[in-house]
């Protein structure tokens, strides 16, 4: 372990992304990460931190996408045992759910994802260097 990793502040990973889901700044947990909606602040209105370092790219879709079809495909088995459901019936409730549910959760998985990468120091967050 070099001095340098000696003097860095620890970062707590739970904390970061509990932080990040709350769509706030890991840092502080103050400022707002997002100024649209899925767009993320370049810093941090109050801490100052430099949030545009995230590489999320594809991965919160991806995991939205995995949390929502176990979601509808437990609802579709539970149904289908419990009761007769015509299949008109999954396709109105069904894909519907499958539309909102993840545009609902991205916000808050990229929070969670950034706030991992925050704490990690990946991709350029914790270098020191500010633009």
């Amino acid at each position: 372990m070099t001095d340098q990793t000696r003097t860095l502040d620890e970062r707590n990973v739970g904390q970061a992304m509990w932080r990040g889901t709350l769509c706030r700044c890991p840092h502080c947990g103050q400022g707002k990460m997002f100024r649209a909606y899925l767009k993320t602040v370049d810093h941090c209105e109050a801490c100052g931190e430099e949030l545009s370092h995230h590489r999320a790219d594809d991965f919160p879709p991806y995991i939205a996408i995995t949390i929502v079809g176990h979601i509808i495909i437990f609802l579709m088995l539970h149904l289908d045992m419990t009761y007769h459901v015509q299949p008109l019936t999954y396709v109105v409730t069904m894909v519907p759910l499958a539309i909102v549910l993840p545009l609902a959760l991205l916000p808050s998985i990229k929070g969670a994802i950034v706030g991992l990468q925050w704490a990690n120091r990946m991709y350029g967050f914790g270098t020191g260097q500010r633009d």
